[in-house]
């Protein structure tokens, strides 16, 4: 007889770490592209940040970064050099991933993109949890790239995916399905692995990057964690995504992993413009 498993009893769901082994399976290779680069973000408050990536000792794997804040800005000026992944995403558009080594509550993921010149941060903060907001909060932040000409339209908030149900595998394990519900909600289900059976509803942040391509995020309420990926959905039969999860660790310091998955479109609803989940709350 098999084994009764109440999928309701969230204290015994798997902390982030615990999903780790094996979730990396389909990671893109790391790009090297940006070593000896730099990049100068401004935004519109005239905060600088330079990156300057291949700062590692032996030239790789690592960006230095300086900020100085602009007028309105008080985040305090500061200077480090960070562990960092690169991805490349599509022609000269690339997603770094890195972790503060100096503050390991915060994680940044950044999206260059050297053919339009404009660059989007998402910065994931670890706190504790409230009656108002989940453990993990993310900031966005969109910036023209200094040493490039901009041209186009700069990342923005999309309701593009709304509708959409996607299949992503992780691995020849893990596998979800994504319900995308309102431009505040999406609901996860897992499909295969070691959360089999648990689906939730939680918040989500979802930016156009170029035609077809979306930097979406979530912030879950049950295990303190965010997530950040970078998804192509041009082709519905072989979409494309890398990311990172962020948040607590079973021993109550950080867990920070990179990850990809490779996905298809299930379904897509359309509702009746008069229904349509995008439409201004009307309260």
């Amino acid at each position: 007889m098999a084994e009764t498993v109440n999928l309701s009893d969230t204290s015994t769901w798997l902390p982030l770490d615990g999903l780790a082994p094996g979730f990396d399976a389909s990671k893109a290779p790391l790009s090297s592209d940006l070593d000896g680069r730099t990049f100068t973000l401004v935004d519109d408050r005239g905060t600088r940040i330079v990156h300057t990536f291949g700062a590692g000792p032996d030239g790789e794997g690592a960006v230095a970064w300086d900020y100085t804040p602009g007028a309105g800005d008080p985040t305090p000026a500061d200077a480090q050099t960070d562990p960092c992944e690169v991805v490349k995403v599509d022609d000269e558009l690339y997603y770094a991933q890195f972790h503060h080594q100096h503050l390991p509550n915060e994680a940044v993921s950044l999206v260059l993109d050297l053919r339009s010149g404009y660059a989007l941060a998402a910065i994931s903060i670890l706190g504790e949890k409230t009656r108002d907001h989940v453990a993990v909060q993310q900031l966005f932040g969109v910036a023209r790239i200094e040493e490039l000409a901009q041209t186009g339209e700069p990342p923005a908030p999309s309701t593009e995916l709304i509708g959409r149900r996607v299949l992503w595998v992780y691995s020849s394990v893990h596998a979800y399905e994504h319900v995308y519900l309102s431009p505040h909600w999406y609901t996860w289900q897992c499909l295969a692995g070691p959360e089999q059976g648990l689906a939730d509803t939680d918040e989500n942040s979802v930016w156009r990057i170029r035609p077809g391509i979306y930097l979406f995020s979530w912030r879950e309420k049950v295990i303190p964690c965010g997530s950040v990926t970078i998804a192509d959905h041009r082709d519905q039969k072989a979409l494309r995504s890398h990311g990172v999860l962020f948040g607590e660790a079973e021993d109550g310091g950080t867990s920070h992993f990179t990850f990809g998955a490779h996905g298809r479109l299930l379904s897509n609803t359309v509702h009746p413009a008069e229904y349509d989940p995008s439409r201004p709350l009307n309260r």
